[in-house]
């Protein structure tokens, strides 16, 4: 991130971040909190209906996604193991000004949200029963630490990375998860579609977040 990447308020009154570097919105306009709540906890992490999950995440970002599980994993008495890559972090004045926690009504969780984007990389740090480990580099070149249930695939669109939505991207994924892992993303492009196909993966159209209609949840078959 540069310090001209800028914080915007998407429909639903909550941040996201444009960057600078990739010309594009870290969330849909539509709303950031709407978008990761449909996408990742409704649609990935309440389906898989287990009490103990490890989690793979694909853009750390503002840490949305893993303020959301925590939350959702603390009030149903889940365990997670949180593994995220990262390539271009935030820095912290921009996560400070986020209004996450405003929006969630959860002003409590100010000093772990902070804690996580403050958290050394490429090392453990658990929160109650949340366990997260950020990797600082690029997909292509990251190793992770072991096998995983559920995949939040939430990297840039195909039309401005299209570099992490190829073959040998999920192929690299798959070789880390565990049989009948879920991988759910925001995207529905056909090329998507295929990458995942050729990979090992069955795919589910289901609906979208807000301004989108359909997303993608994929079944790893092994």
């Amino acid at each position: 991130m540069t310090k001209n990447n800028k914080i915007e308020i998407t429909a639903d009154g909550s941040h996201s971040i444009f960057s600078e570097k990739f010309q594009a919105l870290y969330h849909s306009k539509h709303g950031a909190i709407q978008e990761s709540q449909h996408v990742f906890i409704d649609s990935g992490l309440k389906y898989l209906e287990k009490q103990q999950v490890n989690i793979l995440e694909m853009g750390f970002g503002t840490g949305l996604n893993a303020l959301l599980t925590y939350i959702y994993a603390a009030e149903s008495g889940l365990k997670i193991y949180y593994e995220t890559i990262e390539a271009y972090p935030i820095k912290m004045e921009k996560v400070r000004a986020l209004n996450y926690l405003d929006q969630l009504n959860r002003k409590d969780l100010t000093k772990i949200f902070h804690d996580m984007h403050n958290s050394e990389w490429n090392e453990a740090h658990t929160f109650d029963d949340f366990t997260l480990r950020k990797v600082q580099a690029k997909i292509q070149e990251a190793s992770f630490s072991g096998q995983f249930d559920l995949v939040y695939y939430d990297a840039f669109a195909p039309l401005t990375q299209e570099e992490l939505w190829t073959p040998e991207i999920f192929k690299k994924i798959a070789s880390y998860l565990n049989p009948n892992a879920v991988l759910v993303s925001y995207c529905c492009k056909g090329s998507f579609k295929r990458a995942l196909n050729a990979s090992g993966f069955t795919i589910e159209k289901i609906p979208g977040p807000p301004g989108k209609r359909e997303m993608i949840r994929a079944t790893f078959r092994t």
